[in-house]
């Protein structure tokens, strides 16, 4: 069973919706990435049918605006590529736009759902679930991006939690200045992982669709403590020891 940790709901001070600006950053700077693709890759010849209906799913979408503005994003791509290559001359001439906003059952759909745009050019539906494994039927999608969301596991390796294990994890809450091993049990987790989330997909994009995925990573040869993140998990490492050690003397 996969383990399920959700980004916070609501609009709160702490919510994800209000703390996703460095999502939002990285997402508009693969903004020509994304447009680029479409127009070079997205075989609309082979998705044209009718009555035409193109189907895109936004896996781990969370809460807040992000996710609505890489959907019009990717809309306003397939539009103009639909304008040039089929000689489409008006609205009511593109396919009818279905999106599936996908991500944990726990995820706060309630309020992803009150926040969606008025104005929206396209029909919706929420898809509970994890992305490790199937969602949709059969070559159902012409469209799945996924961001920022590829990088969490499905669960926590096992070795971790294994006290007589060299990839026990004790007093840390990250693999940065972990040893060896631990690195290891997360690199193979991440392996059986990715691995189901592309045999899933394989199944469910339609013949001449097209998935574009944004994934944090660090680069080739670097060590874990390096990327970006470790500078600020180590000194909340350090708190939390502290403090529990401090609660172990009273």
């Amino acid at each position: 069973m996969a383990e399920e940790f959700p980004m916070t709901g609501g609009d709160g001070p702490n919510s994800y919706a209000k703390n996703s600006n460095a999502a939002a950053k990285a997402a508009d700077g693969a903004k020509a990435m994304l447009v680029a693709a479409i127009f070079e890759n997205l075989d609309i010849e082979t998705l044209q049918s009718r009555p035409a209906t193109f189907r895109i799913a936004d896996l781990g979408c969370s809460v807040g605006p992000n996710t609505f503005i890489q959907v019009d994003n990717i809309i306003d791509a397939v539009s103009q590529k639909y304008h040039k290559k089929s000689k489409v001359q008006s609205a009511g001439e593109l396919p009818e736009f279905q999106v599936y906003f996908s991500d944990l059952v726990s995820n706060d759909f309630n309020y992803l759902f009150a926040t969606l745009p008025r104005d929206r050019q396209y029909f919706t539906a929420g898809v509970p679930g994890s992305f490790h494994g199937r969602l949709f039927p059969e070559a159902s999608l012409n469209f799945v991006y996924s961001a920022y969301a590829l990088h969490w596991l499905s669960k926590i390796p096992d070795e971790l939690r294994d006290i007589n294990s060299p990839a026990f994890n004790k007093g840390r809450i990250l693999y940065g200045n972990a040893p060896y091993e631990v690195g290891q049990a997360y690199s193979a987790q991440y392996a059986k992982d990715i691995k189901s989330f592309f045999h899933a997909r394989g199944q469910e994009l339609a013949p001449g669709g097209l998935m574009l995925l944004l994934i944090p990573g660090r680069p080739h040869g670097t060590l874990p403590a390096q990327n970006s993140l470790a500078p600020y998990f180590q000194p909340l490492e350090s708190t939390l020891a502290d403090m529990v050690n401090e609660a172990s003397r009273t």
